[in-house]
């Protein structure tokens, strides 16, 4: 959390490179002309591999869901993806000019207000939208109850949120979102779902990828499944039917490689 002197919100690395591989490792041939590109990509904390060997394209016009049980390496995918942790093996390319982030531990200015950070951030932007934009921020994500409370005595439920609005203030072209229905309830948990879904649906170059072990509640809006197993890509394409089973029948068949 930040202390309230400095951008809580980090700067990814921009300056790596890559291609994309095959489809047994990731899905495409080529670069997108809007995206992040992963190729053979390795990445190892000392001894133990994360990941190993991943080939990824995100494409513009998705919505993305990258799933996986516990200790898969989705959270690793994701910080590459993020540009927040470099690979050990491979490279990164990113050619996509907005992308908006919301992480599994929230990120704000803790003694400012949720509005007063939504119109912080979104006076950094490069080309900020209008300013009802913020106020159809805080009534769809259902920030408006707190939208005047110091940030720092906010629910889990309310710092979730937060951060997810932060991640679509400057109406980004590429949205990156860690557990985005971490802490908050059932029904906005729908909500959020439905306007992220409308969200990228609005403009057919604009791509929402999530990171979540919550596959049931992202069913109907996901057009994009990368299920992600021991440190490597397990499946990656169109969901077909019930992603819920879908995704239950890509882990058995896992653990009898």
């Amino acid at each position: 959390m930040s202390d309230g002197n400095s951008d809580p919100r980090p700067t990814a690395n921009r300056d790596s490179q890559a291609t994309v591989g095959d489809s047994t490792r990731g899905t495409g041939n080529a670069e997108p002309t809007n995206g992040i590109v992963l190729e053979y990509v390795s990445k190892r904390y000392g001894t133990t591999t994360a990941l190993e060997d991943v080939s990824l394209t995100i494409g513009s016009g998705t919505f993305h869901a990258l799933v996986g049980p516990n200790g898969a390496g989705k959270s690793t995918l994701f910080g590459l993806l993020s540009g927040l942790t470099r690979p050990t093996e491979g490279s990164v390319t990113r050619t996509v000019d907005s992308v908006g982030y919301s992480f599994q531990e929230p990120r704000f200015y803790p003694d400012l207000t949720p509005r007063e950070n939504l119109s912080v951030f979104r006076s950094m932007a490069a080309d900020p939208p209008p300013a009802e934009w913020i106020d159809t921020l805080l009534e769809e994500l259902r920030l408006e109850p707190a939208a005047h409370r110091r940030s720092a005595a906010l629910s889990g439920g309310f710092r979730s949120k937060l951060d997810l609005a932060l991640a679509l203030v400057s109406r980004p072209q590429l949205v990156l979102l860690d557990e985005p229905l971490a802490d908050v309830d059932d029904h906005s948990a729908d909500r959020i779902v439905d306007f992220l879904a409308s969200y990228r649906q609005e403009h057919p170059d604009r791509t929402v990828v999530v990171s979540t072990h919550d596959v049931a509640a992202f069913a109907d809006a996901l057009e994009r499944l990368t299920v992600v197993v021991d440190g490597g890509i397990r499946f990656d394409g169109a969901p077909e039917g019930d992603v819920l089973e879908q995704y239950r029948t890509v882990l058995e068949d896992s653990t009898t490689d």
